[in-house]
């Protein structure tokens, strides 16, 4: 059952890739998607261009696995020598938009359900999704979803990580910063109120800070000053400068406790846009990520965003194909690490349920 798994899993990811699906445009491939679950009996729910199902025997006094990825693609960068919907294979290669971000993962997360779907005295539930707007962490995809899927015990979310597991992720908080000064003509007098000097004690302290707090699987929380903008003639000193700064936070904060520490140390306007993108984790001791090392795969704490940062409930993060090769130009997975991702799922879950 598991080859033929395999062949119908890259056949899918075959069909995936001509059809658009740019975030908020995702309904071609969640009709096809939702099309191949029905086929193999499975009765299927969708809600906007969510598509998700429950295992034939749920049973609510059971804990329930998540299995997640996404279906929608970020638009194909100008640096591509292919066409991006054309789905060809070379040299083991399986080329096209969204092949590795996260086509394999998806195709084998849908697979892994299907094996187990019919399986009766199961230990856990499971619930497959997939879901849309993750590329820009819309509000209706899975965040959208967890009031509608049943109680989530754990998750996985399909994402390329080589097939090993990403047992934590950082989180995002944005921040916007303005320094108001005193406009005036750069010929007269100093003007103490310039925003570019006033900004500078800021900024150094921006560069310089480190958070007390330590997370074992993701290190350092991260600020970076990635924008700045002030002034628009050089013989006027401006009135306003404004800056941005990119922080990427561990499990050792809350994204309310960073943006509690970074106001009580600034002396001018530094607002989040959001506190809603969290760091993720799961137990170390958890008996997947048990399953996994058994397995003999790695763990590790990832520093790029998924859909895990809009789950409330502990997740890993794990797939085929290779994270840095998502939103690359000639987007590519092995076909091989999409048969491989099959199979891995369907083990690891084994071992478990």
């Amino acid at each position: 059952m598991v080859e033929k798994l395999q062949e119908e899993a890259l056949a899918l990811l075959k069909e995936l890739i001509p059809i658009q699906s740019f975030s908020k445009e995702e309904q071609p491939t969640a009709n096809l998607l939702a099309s191949w679950l029905e086929v193999r009996g499975i009765e299927v729910h969708m809600d906007l261009y969510n598509v998700w199902a429950v295992n034939k025997h749920f049973d609510e006094a059971k804990p329930t696995i998540l299995l997640n990825s996404h279906h929608d693609t970020v638009k194909p960068n100008a640096a591509y020598t292919r066409d991006p919907f054309a789905a060809t294979v070379e040299e083991g290669k399986l080329y096209g938009l969204g092949s590795n971000d996260a086509g394999g993962c998806l195709v084998g997360l849908l697979s892994a359900f299907v094996y187990f779907y019919d399986k009766q005295n199961l230990k856990y539930n499971f619930v497959i999704a997939a879901t849309a707007e993750e590329e820009i962490s819309g509000e209706n995809g899975i965040a959208y979803m967890q009031p509608i899927l049943p109680k989530i015990d754990f998750a996985i979310v399909g994402e390329p990580t080589l097939l090993d597991l990403a047992i934590a992720e950082k989180g995002l908080v944005v921040f916007d910063g303005k320094v108001t000064g005193t406009p005036g003509h750069a010929a007269h007098i100093p003007n103490n109120q310039n925003p570019i000097f006033m900004a500078l004690k800021d900024l150094n302290w921006f560069n310089t800070y480190e958070f007390p707090k330590v997370s074992e699987a993701l290190g350092k929380v991260k600020m970076t000053v990635s924008q700045i903008n002030a002034g628009k003639q050089h013989n006027v000193v401006p009135s306003e400068l404004n800056f941005v700064v990119d922080c990427r936070v561990t499990d050792a904060y809350s994204n309310e406790e960073i943006a509690k520490i970074i106001a009580e140390n600034t002396e001018n306007e530094v607002l989040p846009r959001s506190l809603r993108l969290n760091s993720s984790s799961i137990n170390p001791n958890h008996e997947f990520v048990k399953a996994g090392l058994k397995l003999g795969k790695n763990t590790y704490g990832s520093p790029t965003l998924s859909d895990q940062c809009r789950l409330d409930c502990q997740s890993v993060k794990l797939g085929p194909g290779d994270s840095l090769r998502s939103h690359s130009a000639d987007e590519f997975i092995y076909v091989q690490e999409v048969k491989d991702g099959v199979k891995f799922y369907i083990d690891i879950l084994s071992e478990i349920v």
